[in-house]
């Protein structure tokens, strides 16, 4: 028999990720009236409006887009929603965001718009793998390899025509390097505290 893990109901589990789906669901109705404000746009982040590092990623370029991502959030939360709370996760989502739009802006000067979740979604992804090997979860393996070969294929080979064709755009395949570099960092950075606050005491 297969074991069904049950889905991580509970508030601390699901808070963070439900936040999200209310934050983006609001983005994308009133799109229209706050986009041109809140979106990366690589002219006026030059220009000071630094907030747009951390915003665009709530908004998305139509509605295929949005429910993709959405859909990719619930995923994630069915995967790994137990090791969840309402900290780690917005300390995983900001550090994947900063970093994923950082990356954008230093390294890839070809995209002068972005919007979408992927980015963090790909370092919830790993920072999700890498939870599951700590705990012993072999799969934790499967994925991470799974997430590293994907990233590598589109690095290589350019992002699926299939899946720009749905969300009428062109897929940032740079941003999900970069934010699952972020979940690389939001995995390690307790270790760096907890060896930094132990070298203070001694």
């Amino acid at each position: 028999m297969f074991y069904v893990k049950p889905l991580p109901f509970q508030a601390t589990h699901s808070l963070g990720p439900l936040l999200v789906f209310i934050i983006a669901l609001f983005a994308f109705t009133f799109d229209a009236q706050i986009s041109d404000q809140l979106i990366y746009n690589r002219h006026l982040v030059s220009s000071g409006e630094y907030w747009r590092l951390m915003t665009g990623h709530f908004f998305h370029s139509n509605g295929n887009h949005f429910m993709l991502n959405i859909a990719a959030v619930a995923l994630l939360w069915a995967l790994h929603g137990q090791y969840y709370h309402h900290k780690n996760y917005l300390m995983i989502f900001m550090t994947s965001a900063l970093v994923c739009g950082l990356g954008i802006h230093w390294f890839s000067l070809n995209i002068a718009l972005y919007v979408g979740l992927s980015g963090v979604l790909h370092g919830f992804f790993v920072w999700g793998a890498l939870m599951d090997i700590k705990h012993k979860e072999k799969t934790g393996y499967l994925l991470l390899a799974g997430v590293i070969l994907k990233i590598a294929h589109e690095q290589i080979y350019g992002a699926s025509a299939d899946v720009e064709l749905l969300i009428n755009a062109s897929v940032a395949t740079d941003a999900h390097l970069y934010g699952a570099v972020g979940g690389l960092l939001a995995f390690f950075w307790p270790y760096f505290k907890g060896n930094q606050k132990q070298k203070v005491s001694v």
